[in-house]
């Protein structure tokens, strides 16, 4: 059975998010993924990066870190939603 995707074709639906999150604070994407481990949560910059461009599904311990690492919503994430 072929796994879900958004209507465009991705994977994921928070990588218009995330860039606009990371960018936001300034970050690049190694910098995101060093504050993440920081915080305990094993992503690296690959993980970022493949999140960013659709190619990789985010599990849901990976939206939690995202939430708490940028202080926003699970419904922002997923829809831009504040």
């Amino acid at each position: 059975m072929p796994k879900p995707r958004t209507p465009d074709g991705g994977k994921n639906l928070i990588s218009k998010q995330l860039i606009e999150l990371r960018k936001k604070h300034d970050y690049s994407q190694r910098k995101l993924a060093y504050q993440l481990q920081l915080k305990g949560y094993d992503m690296d910059k690959n993980v970022i990066t493949r999140i960013e461009t659709n190619k990789r599904y985010v599990t849901d311990l990976e939206l939690k870190a995202l939430t708490e690492i940028f202080d926003v919503s699970y419904d922002y994430l997923i829809d831009g939603n504040p």
